[in-house]
């Protein structure tokens, strides 16, 4: 009999067993590591959050942005009824009303970005999906339609849609960026609009410190080399990048169709990605309530003091 059956048998006890499971990892080999790990406690659920919305009401919101940067909204019906209402998030949700709401201070201002022009564009989509589950965390959720923004160029600067793309930009806590993978890579219209954000205008860093979830769609089986470049250029542009993310495979499989009447159409279906896109929109909060108030530590660097001295 083998060393892991012998375990499972019961047949050593409890005491030895463990010591048996630790030697069991060395002779074997620790694949995953679990001896470094530190003990992991989840905190506590606190029920009375478990399915709390604190979405922006239309009564509280303004009309103008709700209806240009808010195409993601449901009817009230679907709203408070379809899969993202069912979603347990008391951690997060609690982190929203305690240390946000409930002091008074300003909702979690998200920029959501996508990459393709499609009419159907699975990108849209899924960043609308990513936009309810923050918009249910009390987020105030912006998304960019990336239409008529110009190629980048050194002249059009004061283009309304580029000047337009940078006020988002500067107003934003954090940002989503989703692009479909097209020929290995991320698009060329996901691209343009983060050449046009500058790192620096004047003294205003537009994404310094901000906080950065990703993800990406698939027209074929899943990969992960756009949101492995989406990481690097968030880095370039001085973003904390959360841990985690998604990537749907076969786009097209994963969303009901357009015309499907349950929770109105375009609708993500159950699966493993879809929980996955819940874990990254939850996270992105967490991230965001804990760095916010730090952003412009994060902006301090001695290379820049040192430079600041120099000039005076």
């Amino acid at each position: 009999m083998t060393l892991p059956r012998i375990l499972k048998s019961g047949l050593i006890p409890a005491t030895r067993r463990t010591f048996a499971r630790q030697t069991a990892t060395r002779v074997m080999g620790d694949l995953n590591n679990t001896e470094a790990m530190r003990e992991h406690v989840r905190p506590a659920l606190d029920p009375t959050y478990q399915f709390n919305s604190f979405a922006i009401l239309a009564c509280d919101d303004d009309p103008v942005v709700r209806e240009q940067y808010r195409p993601f909204l449901l009817s009230d019906e679907i709203s408070k009824s379809d899969w993202i209402a069912k979603l347990e998030l008391a951690t997060a949700a609690k982190m929203v009303d305690t240390e946000l709401l409930a002091q008074n201070k300003d909702r979690l201002r998200i920029l959501v970005l996508y990459g393709s022009l499609r009419t159907r564009s699975f990108s849209k989509l899924l960043a609308y999906e990513a936009s309810r589950i923050l918009h249910r965390l009390g987020c105030d959720v912006r998304v960019y339609n990336p239409a008529g923004l110009p190629v980048k160029d050194d002249e059009q600067h004061d283009h309304p849609k580029v000047r337009e793309l940078r006020e988002l930009s500067k107003w934003s806590d954090g940002h989503v960026w989703i692009s479909p993978e097209q020929h290995g890579n991320l698009t060329g219209v996901f691209k343009n609009q983060i050449d046009w954000i500058p790192l620096s205008t004047g003294s205003v860093r537009p994404t310094q410190g901000r906080t950065l979830a990703i993800a990406q769609v698939n027209g074929g089986s899943q990969s992960f080399n756009a949101v492995n470049s989406l990481r690097i250029l968030g880095r370039w542009m001085r973003m904390f990048t959360i841990p985690n993310q998604s990537s749907i495979p076969q786009a097209w499989t994963h969303f009901t169709d357009a015309d499907d009447p349950v929770e109105g159409g375009n609708r993500l279906k159950p699966s493993s990605n879809r929980d996955r896109l819940v874990d990254c929109m939850e996270e992105l909060v967490k991230y965001t309530i804990v760095m916010r108030p730090h952003f412009d530590l994060f902006g301090d660097r001695f290379s820049e003091r040192e430079e600041a001295k120099a000039k005076k």
